[in-house]
């Protein structure tokens, strides 16, 4: 059980973002990547590729992975790791879908401030 209940932070419908893509949310914290994946599970990274800066909310979105739009790398939407031969890992930010309704941690986005 978890000691400190989370925040969460309304950004908007579910259906705001098609099958298979994705929006930018823009926080204090940086541009955040929204995904939608074709069976409605939502992920939320980085808006920034680690390799060279490529926007991810531009990629292609397949199964749960995306591929970023610059050089093609892949990263799992679930974990943020890179797949295949390339390394690296993108920052995520806990999200979850209530009524319909997409929320975001809102202590992730507060720790990315931070830093």
């Amino acid at each position: 059980m978890n000691a400190h209940p989370r925040n969460w932070v309304a950004i908007g419908d579910l259906t705001d973002i098609p099958r298979e893509g994705a929006r930018v949310v823009k926080t204090d914290a940086g541009c955040i990547a929204v995904f939608r994946t074709a069976d409605d599970k939502v992920y939320a990274l980085d808006d920034r590729c680690p390799h060279k800066g490529g926007p991810l909310s531009q990629g292609i979105v397949h199964g749960t992975s995306v591929t970023c739009p610059l050089h093609n790398w892949v990263f799992d939407l679930a974990t943020g790791l890179a797949q295949g031969a390339d390394e690296g890992a993108v920052a995520m930010t806990a999200v979850r879908v209530e009524q319909g309704r997409i929320l975001l941690a809102a202590d992730d986005l507060a720790r990315r401030s931070a830093s």
